[in-house]
């Protein structure tokens, strides 16, 4: 095994990725580092592993389409214990990956490149992406997998080959570089940082890149990989301002401003609630799904709820808090009764029947809730 590859994926270069292979074996030799240039190609039609192969790299046939399918089948036949993966269209200088290596040789299973401390050229990333895309979906990881990564999507970087094999990456498309910083993230990962420079690509054609569809598979999966974010956070706000708001209106009207709040808000405050504590569920049910399918690593917190909310507890809170609802509509029956089952003031009724049909709502959720927990943690053990 050589100690360091050079990965390029490759998809119709041909105007630069003989001169990236050229650039990168000129650091291997000057630094006297043994290595390797390999260029995963994903199906080229204009001669580009032909211009690789002649350049000096090994060419690898990558059939399934795709950037991080081709990164993906490079980083399984790399033969180097280190990998610094970029790509091929001459954005990236291989010639000047000596703070790479060193950080690698530090112990760091993953050096990410940062082009906004490197110095991005004139013309080389488009006003979208410079100030919104990449600044908002690499605050958005920030957030989500509490790192100090300041550039999510650098097509620079380097890794341990055998630790990032182990981390079971499964993007094929352009998210695969989000994957890999949130999964190095969430698996507890020191992560170094090193200033890159940014040059426009040389290949004089439109690039792979599709800013609104892939700045959303980046988003999605961001989300998808943080069930906090998705689901837990804004359902307990939401379940906070329902149950708050449900409980004042219960009681009596209320104004805000110059407007009034009355039963018709508190409609909306109890389907808060029911929203609110749906999310919370999906949280849990997304969370757990996800650790035992080895999606995302253990949680302690997690572990210590499971092991309270077992499915008898479960149906016994849904059942109490579904029975709470279902005795308070009864006093409101009642209520109707002692008038003769004639006309009722709905400011007055309504007050009692909005929240007390949320609670047998909301308890029926929680008893199938506990039902859906259960098959998870039994299916995910079998």
């Amino acid at each position: 095994m050589s100690e360091l590859t050079i990965l390029m994926p490759c998809l119709d270069e041909a105007a630069t990725v003989a001169g990236c292979v050229r650039k990168a074996r000129a650091f291997l030799e000057r630094e006297g580092i043994d290595g390797e240039v390999l260029v995963a190609d994903n199906g080229s039609a204009d001669g580009s592993p032909a211009l690789a192969a002649e350049a000096g790299a090994r060419v690898l046939a990558v059939s399934r389409r795709g950037y991080g399918a081709a990164l993906g089948a490079g980083i399984a036949a790399a033969r180097g214990r280190y990998v610094v993966m970029g790509d091929a269209d001459d954005s990236y200088d291989f010639s000047r990956l000596d703070a790479f290596v060193e950080k690698l040789r530090a112990g760091y299973p993953l050096v990410m490149g940062n082009r906004f401390r490197g110095g991005i050229r004139p013309g080389a990333m488009p006003a979208l992406h410079r100030y919104l895309g990449n600044p908002v979906l690499s605050f958005l990881g920030r957030l989500f997998f509490r790192t100090r990564v300041g550039d999510f999507h650098c097509g620079l970087r380097g890794f341990d080959r055998q630790a990032v094999l182990g981390l079971g990456l499964k993007s094929t498309g352009m998210e695969f570089a989000s994957e890999l910083v949130a999964r190095a993230a969430l698996a507890g990962w020191p992560i170094a940082e090193v200033p890159t420079t940014l040059d426009p690509d040389g290949r004089g054609r439109a690039s792979h890149l599709r800013s609104w569809r892939d700045g959303w598979r980046h988003l999605r999966l961001l989300l998808l990989f943080s069930p906090r974010w998705l689901f837990l956070y804004p359902g307990i706000a939401l379940l906070a301002a329902g149950i708050l708001l449900t409980t004042i209106l219960h009681f009596t009207s209320l104004r805000l401003g110059g407007a009034g709040l009355d039963i018709h808000s508190l409609l909306y405050a109890s389907a808060s609630a029911l929203l609110g504590l749906q999310l919370c569920l999906f949280g849990m049910f997304a969370r757990t799904a996800a650790q035992y399918g080895g999606l995302l690593p253990p949680q302690a917190a997690l572990e210590r709820l499971l092991k309270i909310v077992t499915l008898e507890r479960g149906l016994l809170g849904g059942f109490a808090v579904a029975l709470c609802g279902f005795l308070w509509s009864c006093a409101a029956f009642w209520e109707w009764r002692e008038t003769g089952f004639g006309a009722l003031d709905p400011g007055v009724m309504m007050r009692d029947t909005i929240p007390a049909a949320a609670l047998m709502v909301a308890g029926m959720e929680l008893m199938l809730a506990s039902f859906l927990l259960s098959l998870i943690r039994w299916k995910s053990a079998a």
